[in-house]
């Protein structure tokens, strides 16, 4: 199970690349950073889990910050 929490949190970073909307990456990369945290917390690996809590934490803001902004297009 621990692989899988791993590989699936990588799938999902990765994937977040392939994304044409920005708050789409985030929100992807947060949710990534959420399986990296479950994965630390089963290793009991401090580093993993206060490294993504920030990306997770960093991540969210800037997505839901960016919602309320227009796009230039749009503007």
């Amino acid at each position: 199970m621990l692989d899988a929490i791993g590989w699936a949190a990588t799938a999902v970073f990765a994937a977040s690349y392939l994304c044409k909307e920005p708050a789409m990456l985030r929100r992807l990369q947060a949710a990534a950073a959420l399986l990296w945290i479950l994965y630390g917390v089963i290793l009991k690996a401090p580093p993993v889990i206060v490294a993504n809590v920030i990306v997770a934490a960093l991540a969210a803001w800037s997505s839901l910050r960016s919602e309320g902004v227009p796009r230039e297009e749009e503007a």
